[in-house]
């Protein structure tokens, strides 16, 4: 999404392919009230539920999409339009089907996800995801979307943006006028297909997870070259997966507690291997995180300037950081923990 995205004019809707349950949906929202409530009393009440939480979790479907569906079903659609599933849709097109109690008891199931706020379910988007989605933005949409989603969450997302961006988003975020319904939707929209679609849908957050994990514990010449390659093709993609990167060179970011915690399991003699060919001020702040032995001991490595072989440098990098993704996953560190008050300085 651009500034552009702030205009009246619709964008071009992603082609997200249906199946299942969400082909049947998108049918009935399409067919309109009378035919849809004709085609409803074939179904029972199980079947009912399946599809009006799939409705209303529907979001937007693209003409295109719409117009496989139509030759699928040997139906014609006129010029296909673009739809967009809520559960207020949904219930509207249920009312008058079903009794007022069932009606009411499959809506608390809808209600209880689908027509929670897109702005809530933001909330819930890593702050390092979102950071690397909004550097990619337009200032002003930037800004807009801050201001839309819970104090919290954006105050967690403004601190993982460089202090220079940070402040100008802030003094934009105190100048956003009040936008017209309308616009105001279309960017609802865009972020629900940007995020609860590609997050949720055909790429899960699980899947992005799992796929940072992969590329974590892959060669960083061949991380690199597939996120250079990933990039072409699906740039914020690319930028949402950077964000779930942890590599060597990011220990340095980390807090001097988390790094602690870290190169505490490490033996010294990896550490030293890990730190062959790095800079003089990377050194002092991975040095900085050993005990004061681990410390005397590993500068007397270093300053006799033994070579190591880059396949081992590499290997003892790459068992710091498995360590450290593992006791993340554990819970034991916090990877997005950034220098902070809890911090230690020598």
């Amino acid at each position: 999404m651009s500034a552009a995205s702030l205009s009246s004019t619709t964008p071009n809707l992603p082609v997200k392919p249906l199946k299942g349950v969400e082909k049947v949906a998108a049918l009935l929202l399409c067919l309109g009230k009378t035919s849809s409530t004709r085609l409803l009393k074939h179904f029972d009440q199980e079947e009912i539920r399946a599809i009006t939480v799939t409705a209303a979790q529907l979001g937007t479907v693209a003409a295109e999409e719409l117009d496989r569906l139509a030759e699928e079903f040997i139906e014609q659609f006129s010029n296909g339009t673009s739809l967009y599933g809520s559960a207020n849709e949904v219930e509207k097109m249920l009312d008058g089907v079903l009794p007022e109690d069932q009606l009411s008891d499959i809506m608390s199931d809808v209600l209880g996800n689908s027509n929670r706020s897109i702005w809530d379910r933001l909330a819930t988007v890593s702050e390092t995801v979102f950071s690397n989605y909004l550097m990619n933005e337009h200032p002003q949409t930037a800004a807009l979307i801050l201001t839309k989603i819970k104090p919290s969450a954006a105050a967690k997302v403004l601190g993982q943006i460089n202090p220079k961006m940070r402040n100008a988003l802030v003094r934009r975020m105190l100048s956003i006028k009040t936008v017209v319904p309308e616009i105001m939707r279309e960017v609802e929209k865009t972020m629900h297909e940007d995020f609860m679609l590609n997050l949720s849908g055909t790429l899960e957050a699980d899947s992005y997870a799992r796929m940072a994990d992969i590329l974590n514990k892959m060669d960083r010449d061949h991380m690199e070259d597939a996120l250079d390659n990933l990039n072409e093709v699906r740039p914020k993609t690319a930028e949402m997966l950077k964000g779930l990167l942890f590599t060597f060179d990011d220990i340095v970011k980390l807090n001097a507690r988390t790094r602690m915690a870290i190169f505490d399991q490490i033996p010294t003699d990896q550490i030293v291997l890990s730190l062959k060919g790095t800079d003089k001020q990377f050194r002092e702040v991975i040095l900085s995180s050993l005990t004061s032995r681990a410390r005397r001991i590993a500068e007397h490595e270093l300053n006799a300037g033994e070579p190591a072989a880059q396949r081992d440098v590499l290997q003892a990098r790459s068992n710091i950081t498995n360590l450290a993704l593992e006791m993340a996953s554990r819970g034991e560190i916090e990877l997005n923990a950034k220098q902070d008050d809890g911090a230690y300085y020598n």
